[in-house]
């Protein structure tokens, strides 16, 4: 178990290296990860939103995000759902995202 746990940290440590090259805030932190999902074979099901359904750098984030989940040890495979339900607001973002932003 703990090796599961250790490993979704490794998932989360490596979501925060990845940045919307317009807001200078890594999408975890930014609360646009709605949900980790990572089953016992390695498989691992993301569902991600973006700041806006238009988002220009959309496909550059999906395929940063996916290369480097790949990359985190007991990741054997990564299924990237994009979704835009909730959409995503300003108030889903950690305070440090806020703060970096201006939003506090």
């Amino acid at each position: 178990m703990s090796d599961i746990i250790s490993t979704e940290e490794r998932i989360v440590k490596m979501l925060r290296t990845v940045f919307d090259p317009e807001i200078p805030v890594n999408i975890y932190d930014l609360g646009l990860i709605y949900k980790i999902d990572l089953e016992e074979d390695g498989k691992l099901n993301l569902d991600m939103t973006l700041t806006a359904p238009n988002c220009p750098a959309a496909d550059f984030i999906v395929e940063d995000v996916r290369m480097k989940l790949e990359s985190v040890e007991g990741v054997k495979e990564v299924n990237v759902n994009l979704v835009f339900e909730p959409e995503w607001n300003k108030d889903m973002m950690s305070e440090e995202a806020k703060l970096e932003l201006g939003f506090l």
